[in-house]
C-alpha cells in the first residue's frame, strides 16, 4: 500500500464509486467529487499495490486555527485494517498542518469511540453545529 497526495482521474471515479457505498456521500456524482477534490486544500489517498484506491481523507484549512477533515473512507474489503487511524495519523501529521491549532470533523456517534482514540472528543463547549441548506 502506498499514500499519495494527488489523485489521477481514475482514482476520482474510484472515489465518487466509494462514496456511493456510504449513506452520507451516496448521491454524490462524479462532477461535484472532482470539484470537492479540487477545491480541499489537502487530500490524501491510499492506494493498492494495483494503484487502486482503497483509502480517502481531505482537509479544509485557514492553515492557522482550523484545519477541518472530512470524507474519511476506507474500502469495505479494506475496514479494520488500520487504514483509517493511518489516515487521520497521515493528516495530524502533515507538515503544513503541523502548526494548526484544532482539527475538527462531524461524524456518527458509533465513530466516537474510533475518534477519541485519536484525541478527538464531543466535548466543544457551548458550540452548536448549524446549517443553511442552498436549495
Amino acid at each position: 500500500m502506498e499514500v499519495i497526495y494527488q489523485l489521477t482521474d481514475n482514482q476520482i471515479e474510484e472515489l465518487c464509486t466509494l462514496y456511493q457505498t456510504e449513506w452520507w456521500a451516496s448521491g454524490r456524482t462524479l462532477e461535484e467529487t472532482r470539484r470537492c477534490v479540487a477545491g480541499s486544500q489537502i487530500c490524501i489517498g491510499i492506494i493498492d499495490e494495483d494503484r487502486s484506491l482503497i483509502g480517502f481523507a481531505r482537509v479544509l484549512t485557514d492553515f492557522t486555527f482550523k484545519a477541518f477533515i472530512f470524507d474519511v473512507i476506507i474500502s469495505a474489503e479494506h475496514r479494520a485494517s488500520g487504514l483509517g487511524s493511518r489516515l487521520i495519523g497521515l493528516i495530524k501529521g502533515h507538515h503544513q498542518l503541523r502548526s494548526v491549532k484544532t482539527f475538527e470533523l462531524y461524524c456518527r456517534p458509533e465513530l466516537e469511540p474510533f475518534y477519541e482514540k485519536h484525541g478527538f472528543s464531543s466535548e466543544v463547549g457551548s458550540i452548536r453545529l448549524m446549517r443553511q441548506k442552498n436549495d
